[in-house]
């Protein structure tokens, strides 16, 4: 006989838990404290005589013990999770003093907004670069029910998510693109990090949780080529900075020469025109300054 042996879950989903206002609660342990007051005078005036009184006063403790153990104080921003026997009742997230039966479990968990940064860790990128990089997240649970009871440890849980999130980003974009024709890490943060956002609230589902920000503290090569990295950066900055100078050099030399024909300050044959293009163009893109040369003689001597 052979068949699948699939595990299906269900889901769990929060619903309203049914509690009672623990003030009324209160005051009706205060009146069964006074009912057992009461009754044990009577029982010392009786000199243990009387079973009524007797009666009164076991029933007034019973009381006071039965309602004394329903009590629990909630906070803004929390919940107690319910449950009997095992059993999910429901969710309590009314705030102050609570009261349910005392056989009911209770489990408190936090529904504040949680400020997590994660550990930096290495990460090939798209073009297996080595980079290192950390996040910060702001994280809440929205579904307790889910984060308690479809996931072990729902903070483990958020940690493991958030380092696999930051992986799975990490290895979709290269860290850098010199030609700025591609998505990349450094240059766009606020894409990357909305991807990152919902890569988080899509793992994070399934343990009622929801990210309300996140972002990368922590960009940067990792030491064995950071080095490598820098000089091929400061390479393509000085390329750039040249091609910069050229193209400004070429223009300038451009206007002199039509400012000069069309004054007509001096006629110039194609050879002059070489020359002076060739003096222009070591003037204007030198790193040194220029020393100034009176030629007094002839071009062609």
């Amino acid at each position: 006989m052979t068949g699948d042996s699939t595990t299906n879950l269900t889901a769990s989903r929060e619903v309203a838990a049914r509690s009672f206002n623990g003030y009324l609660m209160l005051l009706l342990m205060l009146l069964s404290m006074g009912w057992s007051g009461w009754s044990g005078t009577q029982l010392v005036a009786s000199e243990g005589q009387s079973s009524l009184a007797l009666v009164s006063l076991t029933c007034g403790v019973l009381a006071f013990l039965f309602v004394s153990t329903g009590f629990y104080m909630i906070q803004p921003n929390q919940g107690f999770a319910l449950t009997l026997f095992g059993a999910y009742k429901g969710t309590d997230r009314n705030e102050g003093l609570r009261w349910t039966w005392p056989w009911m479990g209770k489990a408190k968990i936090s529904l504040r907004a949680n400020n997590l940064i994660s550990e930096k860790i290495k990460v090939n990128d798209l073009r297996g670069n080595p980079i290192e990089m950390a996040a910060q997240v702001v994280w809440r649970v929205t579904d307790t029910a889910q984060a308690l009871f479809d996931v072990d440890d729902y903070k483990a849980f958020v940690l493991a998510q958030i380092e696999a999130a930051v992986r799975t980003i990490g290895a979709r974009y290269p860290y850098d693109d010199f030609t700025h024709q591609e998505v990349t890490l450094r240059g766009n943060h606020d894409q990357v990090g909305g991807e990152l956002r919902l890569e988080l609230m899509e793992r994070l589902r399934v343990a009622g949780i929801t990210v309300d920000e996140c972002g990368f503290t922590h960009l940067a090569y990792a030491q064995e080529i950071a080095g490598a990295m820098l000089r091929r950066q400061q390479a393509e900055a000085v390329v750039a900075a040249r091609k910069t100078l050229v193209e400004g050099a070429v223009g300038m030399v451009e206007m002199a020469l039509d400012m000069l024909s069309a004054k007509k300050v001096v006629e110039l044959d194609d050879e002059r025109r070489a020359a002076m293009v060739s003096n222009l163009m070591v003037v204007l893109c030198g790193e040194r300054d220029t020393q100034p040369v009176v030629n007094a003689g002839s071009l062609y001597s």
